[in-house]
């Protein structure tokens, strides 16, 4: 378990009981308690922080798991205190932000591509391929543009069946984003986006877990999920051609691989991720949404721990779960900028 040795600590320590407890007219103390919402994406590492947060705190977390667009628009409507995306808001969103934001990056992952067909555990997918297929020029599983990436696989004569997201999403928004790199002519007639007009007519699901469930329910179907929902659900993932022309599978080790050379900005949003030179090539990173100012001095603060926390404590967790850590000088500088910027009015 790594410890932070930093500001954020030695203001924290000083006010404790402040973080922990509000208390009401009649002197009684009530629990502070925090309220989140947005991407799937990361919702099984999110419930282990959460958790393990209030061992550690006695501070409540809840977090609705309702996609990254829905969560960017109720802490626009400061309608929770924090929000989960895979997307970073863009400049009309941030504008929009009242009460301002710091965007908290959490956790990297894969995106990994999903399907469920008959006889065919092992499936490797050429660099062209995924997105020919979610653009309707590649409508059976036995095309020989499939077929010739798997010599010796008893590919059927079936339909192929994508499910996307009906929801806005940034597993959406990482999906499109690494297929709009590969391919012109995507970029052209669907390009990137959380919520991208599909052509044909794709069956849909809600958040990770319905993309997910989709998959599992239909013969034929193809789909893409953060990795964690395909081990959850028993889905088979198939291996997808790299930069490097190598065929990968969305492993912890492959994933790492390509994160390994993400910039991070001033803002901590972060670069170079549509199509990483190594590794497994649809990866992402995940932020929270931080306010600069609350309402309320007791929800400031235990924001600001929670942070903290998530940042060195909560990092620990991450590989348990595959998602990568974010580098350790990164954590620190927005641990810095968080109990710099996030106060009380």
């Amino acid at each position: 378990m790594i410890t932070l040795k930093s500001t954020w600590q030695r203001t924290l320590s000083a006010s404790v009981a402040a973080v922990a407890l509000s208390f009401g007219t009649m002197g009684q103390a009530i629990a502070v308690s925090l309220k989140g919402a947005g991407a799937s994406f990361p919702a099984p590492l999110y419930k282990r922080y959460f958790e393990e947060f209030n061992k550690d705190t006695g501070i409540t977390v809840s977090y609705d798991a309702v996609g990254s667009g829905a969560g960017i628009q109720q802490f626009i409507a400061n309608t929770v205190d924090f929000a989960g995306t895979d997307a970073p808001p863009d400049q009309s969103q941030i504008d929009k932000m009242s009460k301002g934001v710091v965007q908290v990056p959490t956790a990297g992952g894969a995106v990994a591509v999903v399907f469920n067909l008959p006889g065919v555990s092992e499936l490797k997918l050429p660099r062209s391929a995924v997105a020919d297929i979610f653009m309707g020029k590649i409508t059976q599983w036995n095309d020989p543009k499939i077929a010739k990436a798997n010599p010796g696989a008893n590919l059927p004569n079936l339909p192929i069946k994508p499910v996307v997201r009906e929801d806005g999403s940034g597993t959406t928004y990482i999906f499109t984003r690494h297929l709009s790199a590969t391919s012109p002519q995507f970029q052209k007639t669907v390009n990137v986006s959380p919520l991208p007009n599909w052509p044909g007519n794709p069956l849909k699901g809600a958040q990770n877990a319905g993309v997910a469930n989709q998959v599992k329910q239909t013969t034929g179907a193809i789909g893409y999920v953060q990795d964690t929902f395909a081990r959850q659900n028993n889905l088979p993932t198939a291996q997808l051609e790299n930069l490097a022309g190598q065929f990968v599978a969305p492993t912890f080790e492959e994933t790492n691989k390509a994160l390994e050379t993400v910039r991070f900005l001033n803002d901590f949003r972060a670069s170079n991720l549509q199509d990483p030179e190594q590794g497994y090539p649809i990866v992402g990173i995940t932020w929270m949404l931080v306010k600069q100012n609350y309402d309320n001095p007791q929800k400031a603060e235990a924001v600001k721990k929670m942070v903290g926390w998530v940042m060195s404590e909560g990092q620990g967790f991450n590989q348990g779960l595959e998602y990568t850590r974010i580098p350790q000088a990164v954590s620190n500088s927005v641990v810095e900028v968080v109990q710099q910027r996030v106060a009380a009015n």
